[in-house]
């Protein structure tokens, strides 16, 4: 029997015969990662120790919420391993002054729920405020109640009333869904 990169041949106790393979690569999930539902992954910015971990994830795109512009060395790695990238240059929400623009969150929604891009990782930096609100509008899509997505916020960035507020108000007929191409969780 294969268990990642220990083989265990049959045995009982102390008689039970462990080997490694050849492979020793080290898999390493990004900041914050988590599943958000079959084929949609989120986390924090990726770099070269999560090459690896993000590699068994068979990507098809990634969704890059953030005003900076993406780091080469991921740019060249999702090059490599044919992995589309969408940037959706998203602005955190600061009182009183800076909001997340709807139409690029609608728009990166729209990317996220459209199968031909499954499987995909939503990142920001942290993978906290940004991700955080794209996430809870993909839960009020699913009907989640205000509470259980306002939780799931909370686990990952605190609360953050801007963030809260926007989710709660963002007009959800915004995004463009393909009813051929929406994945059968929505």
């Amino acid at each position: 029997m294969e268990v990642g990169d220990v083989v265990i041949t049959e045995g009982v106790g102390p008689l039970r015969h462990i080997t490694r393979t050849a492979s020793t690569e080290t898999v390493v999930p990004p900041l914050n990662f988590d599943m958000v539902a079959p084929g949609v992954y989120r986390s924090g910015h990726p770099n070269e120790r999560n090459f690896g971990f993000l590699k068994r994830l068979n990507l098809k795109s990634i969704i890059y919420l953030a005003n900076d512009d993406y780091r080469e060395n991921v740019v060249q790695w999702a090059h490599r391993e044919g992995i589309r990238i969408f940037h959706h240059r998203v602005t955190m929400n600061k009182e009183p002054f800076t909001e997340m623009d709807e139409d690029e969150v609608a728009s990166a929604l729209t990317h996220i729920l459209d199968e031909r891009h499954l499987p995909v990782l939503i990142h920001c930096n942290k993978g906290k405020y940004r991700v955080g609100c794209v996430v809870g509008c993909i839960r009020r899509l699913q009907r989640w109640s205000h509470i259980s997505l306002l939780e799931e916020y909370a686990r990952f960035a605190g609360v953050k009333m801007s963030d809260e507020e926007f989710i709660e108000r963002f007009d959800l007929s915004r995004v463009k869904l393909d009813p051929v191409h929406c994945p059968s969780w929505l």
